[in-house]
């Protein structure tokens, strides 16, 4: 019997239930990715600005890859786009890749919540903005705020809001031995003109019936303050963080020319009301290449869980120097035997706040997560 001739049609290939076409792991390069300054996320859509203040300037809407599903993209971010970015109505680029970022901060839900949440990337310089009363300030805020930029390697400002309303000084002898600039902002009322503004001042339609404010008015604001705010932003990527109330989107309002919606403080609870959702990156008006600044939603919590303890004395160097009398391995708790941050506070190094600022550096390292709700609450926030 001749031996039979074997051909391919004998070869059998198990069907694959995901396609025939062969897949791997390797990805194109996009060497011919376009570079853009992502300005605002909402809902899967990403806003950024291609080609940035040349003439061929233009605004592309773009999807993030599949790959890049898991990789957070926030204001501030530059990205790789392809496809379509000619930036015309009804097109869509694709978001291919996240350039490396210089600075990022971060923050967490809680104190020991391990999730990274990346509020902006690439900012030089962070607004804390407090309001002197309604909402109350709190140091508790102010110093989170301070160790996460520290944490970043990014410069920290602290605005405080509606000095009119309470003499500021108080909160700011905190920081007297900080190396901290302050830019103090006072507000004024003018004519009955309703403001629909939540992150703001005032919120029309309150009543006596324990919503908001009774009656909600235009507010101007301070001009040297803006002014002296402003040359501190010029040429730098800021970001604006504080919580709802503090009149974050009313300065943004101020510096930008924008319309950012802006709003009150309930009369009872002493809460801000949320009126921006997403964090928004604008230009400066009138001001060098390179200045914006990106305005971000009222915070509820700042969670400090991705910093490393040994690093939070950072945000300290009032108190810093004092742990040179510490020994091996002290941990600077309130169990620490022999600290030398308390004979460093003794000894009124760290001026008349020192007992206050030790305290406070010492509920930031023994923050539970029933300490930052009570943090929270005290905040008016929860």
């Amino acid at each position: 019997m001749p031996a039979r001739e074997w051909d391919e049609s004998d070869v059998r290939i198990r069907p694959n239930k995901r396609g025939s076409r062969p897949r791997t792991k390797d990805r194109p390069s996009h060497d011919d990715a376009v570079i853009g300054r992502i300005i605002t996320v909402d809902r899967g859509r990403y806003t950024a600005v291609v080609a940035e203040d040349t003439p061929d300037e233009r605004v592309v809407i773009a999807a993030r890859a599949r790959e890049l599903r898991r990789t957070a993209v926030v204001p501030g971010d530059f990205v790789g786009l392809v496809g379509d970015v000619s930036g015309l109505p009804d097109t869509l680029a694709r978001l291919v890749r996240v350039e490396a970022r210089r600075t990022v901060l971060r923050r967490s839900a809680d104190d020991d919540d391990p999730i990274e949440r990346v509020v902006v990337a690439n900012a030089d310089q962070l607004v804390i903005v407090v309001a002197a009363a309604n909402p109350e300030p709190r140091t508790g805020f102010i110093d989170r705020a301070l160790v996460a930029a520290y944490d970043a390697g990014i410069e920290p400002l602290l605005l405080v809001t509606k000095a009119d309303l309470r003499d500021p000084a108080p909160l700011l002898a905190n920081y007297d031995l900080l190396p901290l600039s302050v830019v103090v902002s006072r507000t004024a009322e003018e004519a009955e003109e309703p403001v629909t503004d939540s992150d703001g001042d005032a919120e029309p339609g309150g009543g006596s019936d324990g919503g908001t404010e009774p009656e909600a008015r235009g507010v101007r604001l301070d001009d040297d303050a803006v002014a002296r705010l402003r040359k501190e932003l010029d040429g730098k990527v800021t970001v604006l963080l504080g919580h709802s109330g503090v009149g974050k989107s009313t300065m943004v309002n101020a510096l930008t020319g924008a319309s950012r919606a802006t709003g009150g403080v309930n009369a009872v609870t002493g809460r801000g009301r949320h009126t921006s959702s997403s964090a928004l990156a604008l230009r400066l008006e009138g001001a060098p290449p390179g200045s914006w600044i990106i305005d971000t939603p009222g915070i509820r919590s700042f969670g400090l869980a991705l910093v490393d303890p040994d690093r939070m004395l950072h945000a300290f160097p009032d108190l810093e120097p004092g742990a040179e009398e510490c020994a091996r391995g002290c941990r600077h708790d309130a169990n620490a035997v022999e600290c030398g941050l308390d004979k460093w506070v003794a000894e009124g190094k760290a001026g008349p706040q020192g007992a206050a600022r030790l305290a406070s550096f010492r509920r930031l390292l023994g923050a539970s997560p029933r300490d930052e709700a009570a943090d929270a609450k005290e905040l008016g926030t929860l």
